[in-house]
């Protein structure tokens, strides 16, 4: 046991005290944040638009007012939403409705040199001219609508600087379109107001269900278990590759360093594998454990209502030690597999032919968790979850929605009777892998079990 334990802390320091785990320990949160956050910052960052607009005959009149009209319709419910948010003393979200929200666009008077002009390649030039980079930004403009009518409906034509930007043609499209109903509405005696209030009218729909914590209108809380149960999954399948992949190279290197056959003088290979199990483990639980606290941190300090709920969910009915449970039969599984992979491989190249088929089994479970979110018990999710394999990532998102206690304990008795006949497996295959020279195939593993190899 002392042996085991001095490798599984080898293993644990020779990761944990690289600068390289804990960058990418952090890089998670860290882009997964920046992932939501970037556009936003993008979005906040684009310059506004100067765009100016040409009414193409009289027959196009009072098109430009349409599309100033939506405008200035468009900022009016943008000041509101800030106003709203200030009002509930959200005064950081409403700034940040204000500068992400609505077209990035201000209307400018058309120089004269194509408002003046005719179709024709003169206004063609101007247009460029006024398009192009190299004009004085004072001059330079970012978009040219013409306004016309083709069979009494409103058409346009939009040059703008950039050939894929589409900002300026959408919203002046959408504009025409709100005028044009407008105007027919109105042709037709109908107020447009009344039909914007139809249009806008959302109906007040209450769910209600016997399972609710309050015994019948459904909340937020009774929804919480289900998000939480996928997001354990999603976790477990992300530690369990983390963690495997952690071992797989570890003892390939080793192998390759000739290391393992220096650790063998001193310790038994089954001394070896439970130790190098055991220390990423470890360190797979350094993982979750800064994953976890900076979650808890940015839930409690964000919302600390929701923080309460999400532990109640957790302590309720002893769910977090199902999710334990099940995370310790994942890795074990996947854990030993890929120790015993890794003693037969001495190059990456070796690896990553092998590496192909677990991750299209892993690919699996992925896609089934997101059902299990909507529909638990769908047979197609009841049935891959009893396969020991996909059972630790399936069972986690399905045991918020309470399925029966008997199909829990069996999957679990499944589940761990498979660890153990993978770690009786790993054992013969590390031993015989990390004292020979020979490559991983169905010859070499076979003999390798049987004793023989």
């Amino acid at each position: 046991m002392k042996r085991t334990l001095l490798i599984a802390r080898r293993e644990y320091v020779a990761y944990a005290k690289t600068v390289g785990f804990w960058l990418s320990l952090l890089a998670f949160p860290l882009f997964a944040v920046l992932g939501g956050g970037i556009p936003l910052l993008i979005r906040s960052a684009e310059p506004i638009k100067a765009v100016a607009i040409v009414e193409e005959g009289p027959h196009a009149s009072g098109l430009a007012a349409v599309v100033q009209s939506a405008l200035k319709a468009e900022q009016d419910r943008i000041n509101q939403r800030a106003q709203d948010a200030a009002a509930k003393g959200q005064a950081g979200a409403g700034r940040a409705v204000a500068s992400l929200g609505g077209p990035k666009i201000r209307l400018v008077p058309a120089p004269a040199a194509i408002a003046d002009a005719s179709a024709g390649p003169s206004r063609d030039e101007a247009i460029r001219h006024a398009l192009d980079k190299s004009t004085p930004d004072d001059q330079r403009l970012d978009a040219v609508v013409f306004l016309t009518r083709q069979d009494g409906r409103p058409s346009a034509q939009v040059w703008t600087g950039r050939a894929n930007d589409s900002d300026v043609g959408d919203f002046v499209r959408s504009a025409l379109r709100t005028g044009y109903r407008e105007e027919m509405l109105v042709s037709a005696g109908v107020a447009p107001a009344l039909v914007e209030q139809i249009e806008s009218f959302r109906p007040d729909v209450k769910a209600f269900s016997p399972n609710a914590a309050s015994g019948g209108e459904v909340s937020m809380r009774d929804r919480l278990p289900s998000f939480i149960g996928l997001g354990a999954g999603f976790l477990l399948w992300s530690l369990v590759l983390t963690g495997a992949s952690i071992l797989l190279n570890s003892v390939m290197e080793e192998k390759s360093n000739r290391i393992l056959e220096v650790l063998l003088s001193s310790a038994s290979a089954t001394e070896i594998l439970t130790g190098k199990v055991l220390g990423v483990a470890f360190l797979t639980l350094t993982v979750l454990a800064t994953w976890g606290g900076l979650g808890a941190f940015v839930l409690l300090s964000a919302a600390p209502q929701t923080a309460v709920q999400v532990g109640q969910v957790l302590l309720h009915q002893g769910l977090v030690f199902y999710f334990i449970a099940y995370m310790v039969g994942g890795y074990l599984m996947y854990a030993v597999l890929f120790a015993a992979i890794g003693a037969f491989c001495e190059t990456p190249r070796d690896a990553q032919t092998l590496m192909g088929p677990i991750m299209m089994v892993l690919i699996v479970p992925i896609m089934v968790m997101q059902m299990a979110l909507t529909s638990p018990d769908a047979p197609v999710v009841k049935i891959l979850s009893w396969i020991p394999f996909f059972t630790p990532f399936l069972m986690s998102a399905r045991a918020p929605s309470d399925p029966p206690l008997i199909e829990i304990i069996l999957t679990l008795i499944g589940m761990f009777a498979t660890a153990a006949l993978m770690v009786w497996i790993a054992g013969r295959a590390f031993r015989a892998g990390a004292l020979s020279d020979v490559k991983l195939s169905w010859k070499s593993f076979g003999r390798a079990i049987t004793g023989r190899g």
